[in-house]
């Protein structure tokens, strides 16, 4: 089931992306799709929506050097234990949203990768059950002001940017994520070009070590790594990610006003 956030005429619900390519159509829900819902009886062309980021976290648990051949182009060893950090909810923007890079920042990366979102509170969950947590899957783009990131020794300032963290188009709720392909181009370019089966800590890993750390709500996303080949965005880019049984984020690059 693809679930998606959306508006029309201003008003911002969810529902449930339905139909094949070039003929979808949003079915609105009542209520969010955190509990139980049904389909309020409308339907709009796809077409005639703005889809906007699936959901609105009260956290984004990101995870670094999650595939080796990407830590290895950073210049360091894998982890031996999931490399957790955050990004702030305000950094959240959905498809088709611009990415503001900042004037303080000379080297603005893309990083493409696959995004956990929750169903449930959760705490202590074991990696066996740590699936029956989540609530759906999405695209994401880490978005990182590199040499921040180098001159800081910690990543909160090169991570935290309003914008920086694209979410969707929607949540693939009926999805396994162990082995799915995920493709970032740079204007139509491919820059990326992974598989999730490379993860060196895969999703039930990653559930279950960050809720023994924290409490995950409802609705917060995990970012699970971004594979090699990170590169830098200038003014007027458009950044897709693609991931296997979801679909396409897209994104532009602009300076911040």
């Amino acid at each position: 089931m693809r679930i998606a956030r959306f508006s029309v005429n201003d008003e911002v619900d969810y529902g449930v992306v339905e139909g094949e390519p070039g003929a979808e159509e949003v079915a609105p829900v009542t209520g969010h799709p955190f509990a139980p819902f049904t389909f309020t009886g409308y339907r709009y062309p796809l077409g005639e929506v703005r889809l906007l980021a699936p959901v609105l976290p009260s956290k984004v648990v990101a995870i670094g050097k999650n595939y080796a051949e990407h830590a290895t182009e950073m210049g360091t060893a894998p982890p031996e234990q999931p490399l957790i950090f955050l990004k702030p909810s305000t950094a959240v923007v959905g498809p088709d949203e611009q990415i503001r890079m900042p004037s303080s920042s000379e080297r603005v990366d893309f990083e493409g990768e696959l995004a956990v979102v929750m169903g449930r509170l959760c705490k202590d969950v074991p990696a066996a059950r740590a699936l029956d947590a989540v609530l759906g899957y999405t695209c994401a783009n880490d978005v990182t002001a590199r040499d921040q990131q180098a001159a800081d020794g910690q990543w909160t300032r090169s991570k935290g940017y309003d914008t920086f963290c694209p979410l969707g188009p929607w949540l693939e709720t009926q999805l396994d994520p162990a082995d799915l392909a995920i493709t970032t181009t740079v204007n139509g370019e491919v820059r990326q070009r992974a598989r999730t089966a490379q993860l060196i800590h895969d999703v039930r890993q990653l559930v279950a070590y960050i809720s023994g750390v924290m409490t995950l709500l409802p609705g917060d996303v995990i970012l699970t790594g971004t594979p090699a080949g990170v590169g830098p965005l200038t003014d007027g880019d458009v950044v897709s990610v693609t991931i296997e049984g979801i679909g396409t984020l897209t994104n532009v690059a602009v300076p911040r006003a």
